[in-house]
């Protein structure tokens, strides 16, 4: 197609159609500058509604709790986990058999028998005072059981008497001792 208009024309139907094309592209970016705004006007609202909704539900869980017999439970439930705590306290410091004759057991050779064992627990000291006697076949296994207690750092204070290493066979032992408490 021929186009015979005049250049000026041209020009006017040019800086028309551009005048146009802005004007429709502005108009697109305001429309969408609106959606937006609108878009963040109702989640704006939508949260707010959100959180005014969990206010009213925290004030009433707090009308709740804060009613004379929640309180009254409350209170209770205090007391009651000082006395546990005190108790707790208390076993805590407590001389704990059962140990002591596992570290005891522990270091005993299958050839030694017991005959007699007495546990005496020193609080101030915060240590179990032991006094074992026994029958070993021989002195070897005497000397055994002698440096396994003395190589355990539980056992302190370890006393054997001279009596015990005079015979090299069927040997009559005490032996006294010392262990950490725990």
């Amino acid at each position: 197609m021929i186009n015979l208009l005049p250049p000026n024309k041209k020009q006017e139907l040019a800086a028309e159609k551009s005048w146009k094309i802005s004007l429709i592209l502005s108009i697109n970016l305001i429309a969408v500058a609106v959606c937006f705004c609108l878009i963040f006007f109702l989640v704006n609202i939508l949260l707010s509604m959100k959180i005014d909704s969990q206010k009213i539900i925290y004030q009433q869980s707090e009308k709740q709790f804060s009613s004379p017999k929640i309180q009254a439970l409350s209170n209770n439930l205090k007391i009651l986990n000082q006395t546990f705590s005190r108790l707790d306290n208390f076993y805590q410091k407590q001389f704990r058999a059962a140990k002591t004759l596992e570290k005891i057991s522990a270091n005993i050779p299958a050839q030694i028998s017991l005959t007699n064992l007495l546990i005496n627990p020193k609080e101030k000291e915060k240590t179990i005072e032991c006094i074992l006697t026994g029958f070993a076949p021989t002195r070897e296994v005497l000397l055994k059981f002698k440096d396994d207690l003395e190589n355990n750092q539980d056992f302190q204070e370890i006393y054997f008497p001279t009596s015990s290493w005079i015979k090299s066979t069927d040997i009559n032992f005490t032996v006294n001792f010392k262990i950490k408490w725990q």
